[in-house]
């Protein structure tokens, strides 16, 4: 096995029997195409081939993508920075799949991206632990904030199973899950709306110990009695916090806001 730099986040999974649970979630098989993220030595490269489908694996260590050319031939391997090339136009510009052991630096980003237009078929991801808590943390729970109802809002969540650090080769100060995320066939916020919406959320996050009423004044700098009737034309009850609001709420509200003029700066 090839040694792992930790700039790029490198953490290489070798347990055969985890690899093969996370291709089975994608769902994949003959006529599917799965589109890998960091394929690294190609544990999971190896059990998606298996599964019969189509795989491209996207694979930024030079050092890396060679010999993974060499020994799966049947595998496009494009080599670059995942969060910088056309996942679509590489999958071929039909259905497809995305899966990957991602780099926990850059969890965020790549989700957002596999959640943007033109969206894959369903998007299986091993992550840290912690983050798959929060995607899929429901409304009233610690660790449910802002990137709960981001995603949320666009996908249904599966937190499938979690993956120990010793799985790993090195094995990193934490452990891992697998998150298995199915875009919604109606999104809580169409993709022209994800900006203003995010912004929203973000926003009021930022002021989650406080009632919304006060948190909206201070986010939107409108009077009391403007963001109250907000408030009331959403049926939302000023005193609650947002910590308290599902993801269907928060769209709501968004929507009256936007209605009432509010835009994002």
């Amino acid at each position: 096995m090839p040694r792992p730099k930790r700039r790029l986040g490198q953490h290489f999974l070798h347990d055969p029997r985890i690899l093969g649970r996370i291709a089975a979630a994608t769902g994949a098989g003959p006529g599917d195409t799965v589109l890998e993220i960091g394929p690294g030595p190609g544990g999971l490269t190896a059990a998606l081939v298996a599964t019969g489908a189509r795989v491209v694996a996207i694979e930024k260590d030079p050092e890396l993508a060679a010999p993974l050319a060499t020994r799966f031939p049947e595998v496009v391997i494009a080599e670059g920075d995942a969060l910088d090339l056309d996942w679509h136009g590489l999958a071929g510009g039909g259905r497809f799949v995305v899966a990957g052991n991602i780099p926990y630096n850059i969890t965020s980003p790549l989700i957002d991206k596999a959640l943007t237009a033109p969206l894959p078929e369903r998007i299986v991801f091993l992550v840290q632990r912690e983050v798959a808590d929060r995607v899929a943390a429901p409304a009233g729970q610690g660790s449910y904030g802002a990137l709960s109802v981001g995603v949320q809002a666009v996908a249904r969540v599966e937190r499938l199973f979690g993956v120990p650090a010793g799985a790993f080769r090195p094995p990193p100060k934490v452990d891992s899950a697998v998150l298995r995320l199915t875009p919604l066939a109606d999104p809580l916020v169409r993709p022209d709306e994800r900006p203003s919406f995010r912004a929203l959320v973000v926003g009021l996050f930022g002021f989650r110990r406080k009632q919304l009423l006060r948190a909206l004044r201070e986010l939107t700098g409108w009077p009391a009695g403007r963001v109250d009737g907000v408030l009331s034309a959403a049926a939302i009850d000023g005193a609650a916090r947002v910590e308290t609001l599902p993801p269907d709420r928060l769209a709501h509200l968004h929507a009256v806001l936007v209605d009432a003029g509010w835009r994002q700066d």
